[in-house]
């Protein structure tokens, strides 16, 4: 069977999330009786039904929706694959995928170092992999902790963990709290969710949240909210995290970037 043609996926998942040919070929700018036809040979090409046909309803058959997820991927598959050739192909900013509040000292020198070579554009996002993977940004930067199959990461800075509680919490004098302390708290979130930095802190401003950030975030916090050392809560690698195959000069500049400031920033911590 010869290679099957984008255009041939798009009409298939347009009729598949229309469930109907008149509205699916008013979306994609054609008559209904050539789309149909297009489907017709889609499916004698393939050898089986994508769709139950009768003259009142149209629904997809156990093939179709196999062949409907599978569609969706590779058409997202070519997207990404555009986009990614479209950035290597202009002068466009290297664009770095970053949590709002991750390692922002970390970031600041980075970005400030690497910027002296390329323009640098950042991308916040509480899914930095996935902008990664689709092709919406180069690196990321981010914990080691996120699912990071497909990547080489390069260690950069290591985040102390820090509980964030109002400024009038019980806890905000201490010098440092335990995760049972924090457990018994009905405020308390053992995953940190995932929300923008602001609106966590706005959050445990009014007694809403307490969770556990890195120390860098305690910058951003204001003064109603204080970050307190959790005690036996291990320190969060961070990563410059790409995808294998993204090896483009820029990619690599900003890579051995990363290598730098981080040797640079064991190097003053070894003289404190």
């Amino acid at each position: 069977m010869d290679r099957l043609e984008t255009r041939e996926l798009t009409y298939f998942v347009t009729v598949a999330e229309e469930l109907h040919f008149g509205r699916a070929a008013e979306r994609l700018g054609i008559a209904a009786p050539p789309l149909s036809r297009a489907i017709a040979r889609l499916e004698r090409r393939l050898g089986v039904r994508l769709f139950d046909r009768t003259s009142r309803r149209v629904s997809l058959t156990d093939a179709g929706r196999v062949f409907l997820a599978d569609s969706r991927s590779a058409l997202a598959a070519v997207d990404r694959a555009a986009r990614r050739a479209r950035r290597a192909g202009r002068s466009s900013p290297l664009t770095v995928a970053v949590r709002s509040g991750t390692a922002a000292g970390v970031l600041a020198e980075l970005v400030e170092a690497f910027a002296r070579g390329y323009p640098v554009e950042l991308l916040f996002t509480t899914d930095q992999v996935g902008a990664v993977r689709g092709g919406a940004a180069d690196v990321a930067l981010l914990c080691a902790s996120n699912d990071l199959a497909g990547f080489v990461t390069t260690d950069v800075a290591e985040e102390l963990p820090v509980a964030l509680v109002p400024a009038s919490h019980p806890f905000a004098g201490r010098t440092a709290v335990s995760i049972a302390d924090l457990r018994r708290e009905d405020a308390f979130r053992q995953e940190c969710p995932q929300l923008p930095l602001d609106e966590i802190v706005d959050r445990v401003a009014v007694g809403q949240l307490l969770a556990v950030v890195g120390h860098g975030a305690v910058s951003r916090a204001g003064d109603a909210v204080v970050g307190v050392p959790v005690a036996d809560c291990p320190p969060t690698r961070v990563v410059l995290a790409r995808l294998a195959g993204n090896v483009s000069a820029e990619v690599t500049a900003f890579e051995r970037t990363a290598k730098d400031v981080a040797a640079r920033r064991l190097a003053m911590a070894a003289i404190a």
